[in-house]
């Protein structure tokens, strides 16, 4: 599990962390409070990648974080409590809050050297996001097959549901709303292949900010349409809506994508 996220601190801006990494001797020292770490209560996880700060005075801000390797059963990491989303999103094993306290593992557990944590996190960000596009759409695609059928399955005032004007408008609203998705997601993919993450930044940032809005409108129609049943666990359509709302946080939320979008954008023309 990767262990960034931290409750005492902005996490969107990732120069934020306090979490320590300290060098003693042959060892390095972790102390530290992270949370909605996902997958961290698993029992396949046998440890943390655990960023923190090595370098907290270095004039660079995106030099002063490292990485480490952290095995779970190291003295002094404790699960403090699960923490799933909505009460739904992973329970009952959640994105638990940990613990490091005087952690002491191996300095070749150090992940390609100290004052590269930050350059790690954002080589790993650009395909992590898209893969949590890639995803939303598939949400979506399941949402609307689960419309489809609902309407045609359901009747109301002596009509389907598919004979009211509103639910086709809704159907077709999310069509059109996926494949945009889908075209958009695509061409980031095939950027990202042929010229790099660092290319297809822009265009990174775009799809994370459309897919997951976009899922949660479909989604938001499904379970609108379902009526009640939606909102249970008869159907998955909460745990879409619950997934789909999360992603406009996790791998920074919409508004630090819009700000650095808007950013690099009008760059180009100073």
């Amino acid at each position: 599990s990767f262990a960034m996220t931290e409750p005492a601190v902005a996490s969107s801006d990732a120069t934020n962390i306090e979490t320590r990494i300290e060098r003693d001797g042959d060892e390095y020292v972790i102390n530290g409070r992270k949370w909605f770490i996902t997958g961290g209560c698993g029992e396949e996880t046998r440890f943390f990648i655990v960023m923190g700060k090595s370098d907290p005075d270095n004039a660079d801000r995106h030099k002063q974080q490292s990485m480490i390797i952290v095995p779970k059963d190291t003295p002094g990491v404790t699960i403090v409590r699960d923490m799933p989303v909505y009460g739904y999103y992973h329970a009952p094993k959640g994105h638990p809050e940990i613990l490091f306290e005087n952690v002491r593992v191996p300095a070749s557990n150090l992940i390609l050297g100290e004052g590269r944590g930050f350059e790690i996190a954002q080589g790993r960000l650009g395909p992590g996001r898209i893969h949590h596009c890639m995803r939303s759409i598939g949400v979506a695609e399941r949402a609307l097959e689960a419309m489809c059928k609902r309407v045609e399955e359901r009747e109301a005032f002596g009509r389907k549901l598919s004979q009211f004007d509103s639910i086709r408008k809704n159907i077709a609203r999310s069509r059109l709303e996926i494949e945009q998705a889908r075209l958009m997601t695509l061409k980031a993919a095939d950027t990202m292949d042929r010229y790099g993450n660092k290319e297809a930044k822009e265009l990174i940032a775009m799809i994370k900010i459309v897919a997951p809005n976009m899922a949660l409108n479909v989604v938001d129609r499904a379970m609108q349409i379902h009526g009640a049943v939606g909102l249970s666990q008869d159907t998955p359509l909460a745990g879409f809506f619950a997934y789909a709302r999360t992603l406009r946080l996790a791998d920074g939320p919409d508004q630090v994508h819009m700000m650095q979008l808007g950013r690099n954008l009008a760059k180009k023309y100073e």
